[in-house]
């Protein structure tokens, strides 16, 4: 306990430097942006949608003993089913929560997604900068490269992806959809900081060893960042701080391994 929390206290140190602190702006302000260009892409498509709505209705009648089919077509369009939908209690309660939780969720869960992949580019820079200020003694020995670096953030995204499909008859059980909504994406979060920071400090088989007897306590780490940055706003700015975090721990035990 009295080692995690000077740990805390030291990664908090480490961040509130000037250059640790302008690292932390750059994933703030490229996420906002992607988010800002997505958001009004996503909003248009979702009222064009919305505005627009397709009627077809068939009628068939008889007369002296002969059938007579009528198909009927009406598009709809503009604001008026929109209009419509608001001026109505229910209807404007359902669609305002639809609207706000579904796009809370979306905007929450792509900016976890987006800085993760932004602070990925600004792990090494962050990882020197610890190495220089208090493990000059431990080399920096990974052997990542950008290919493998792609190509695993490509088979854990697919991962992510399939375990939000399999998990479907999940999000119906209250309290497990909370569960189930969260932990493929978790999944991702642990497997991409993880690998950032080892590969930049370990070698392979370092790694191993590390995850061997550390394992379960480098997941209790990332699960407690992940959860914080389910506080809107708070990965923006915590991103450099888990990584400073996360470099710590991993600095500490690549020593122990070495020694």
């Amino acid at each position: 306990m009295n080692q995690n929390k000077s740990l805390l206290l030291q990664s908090m140190n480490d961040f509130l430097t000037p250059k640790m602190l302008k690292y932390a702006l750059m994933p703030f302000v490229i996420t906002m942006v992607i988010l800002y260009v997505l958001f009004f892409v996503m909003a248009g498509m979702g009222l064009e949608q919305l505005g627009t709505l397709s009627i077809q209705s068939s009628q068939t009648t008889m007369q002296n003993g002969v059938t007579n089919t009528e198909n009927i077509s009406a598009l709809l369009q503009g604001s008026a089913i929109i209009q419509f939908l608001m001026t109505h209690a229910i209807t404007s309660w359902i669609v305002s929560f639809l609207v706000y939780s579904i796009g809370g969720f979306f905007v929450l869960y792509v900016s976890i997604f987006v800085a993760v992949l932004v602070i990925g580019f600004l792990t090494n820079p962050v990882l020197r900068e610890l190495q220089q200020r208090h493990y000059q003694d431990v080399a920096m020995l990974g052997d990542s490269n950008l290919v493998e670096g792609i190509f695993n953030m490509i088979k854990w995204a697919f991962i992510m992806l399939l375990l939000f499909l399999v998990l479907i008859p999940l999000y119906f059980i209250p309290l497990v959809n909370i569960i189930a909504l969260n932990f493929p994406l978790y999944y991702f979060f642990h497997k991409a900081i993880t690998y950032d920071i080892a590969s930049n400090i370990c070698t392979k088989e370092e790694d191993k060893k590390i995850k061997y007897f550390n394992g379960n306590a480098i997941r209790m780490k990332t699960l407690a960042i992940y959860l914080i940055s389910l506080i809107p706003f708070t990965i923006f700015f915590g991103a450099i701080f888990y990584v400073i975090y996360l470099g710590h721990t991993y600095f500490l035990e690549a020593r122990k391994v070495r020694s």
